[in-house]
């Protein structure tokens, strides 16, 4: 591979699993059978601010995740059962989308016909969790591959502070 080759900048979800659990308090779980899972969440990766350790029955909601799969009658916008395909989403905050997207995340819902959620390596509003500030791109590389290791650490920062806040009271 040459320094110009688009598959060379390529993120992988074997890296940001990786680039994630660099960030202090990290859970990962992979969804599995084995695990106990909906069959539509096999594959499917969830980041959790957990410095306590707690089981998974205890964590909050992810901060991040990577979806592998279309749930039908729920998420299909991506395509995600083309080969390959992976979404990474994360969760930013209402300012952060905004600066990103050009748009707040009320005002996703509006918005939302013109944009083409299955385009691979361009960041997006998440097709369902927009208005929660969500935003994912498919199959991270040249375009967007810079942003990910920065949205994951803004995005385990207001999940650690969400937890120290849910800890003081």
């Amino acid at each position: 591979m040459t320094t110009n080759d688009p598959e060379a900048s390529a993120l992988t979800q074997e890296h940001i699993i990786a680039v994630t659990l660099e960030l202090p308090g990290v859970t990962v779980m992979t969804a599995s059978e084995e695990g106990g899972a909906p069959r539509s969440s096999w594959g499917d990766t969830f980041f959790s601010y957990n410095p306590d350790g707690d089981p998974p029955t205890e964590q909050r909601f992810p901060f991040a995740t990577i979806v592998t799969n279309d749930v039908e009658g729920w998420d299909t916008s991506s395509n995600l059962n083309r080969q390959g395909v992976f979404r990474l989403n994360v969760s930013v905050g209402r300012d952060r989308f905004r600066e990103l997207l050009g748009f707040s995340p009320a005002e996703h819902a509006q918005r939302s016909c013109g944009i083409y959620y299955s385009a691979l390596d361009r960041l997006l509003p998440h097709p369902n969790y927009a208005a929660q500030s969500w935003v994912s791109i498919l199959n991270p590389a040249v375009a967007t591959a810079h942003f990910v290791p920065g949205l994951l650490a803004l995005a385990h920062g207001r999940a650690r502070g969400r937890h120290f806040r849910r800890s003081a009271r």
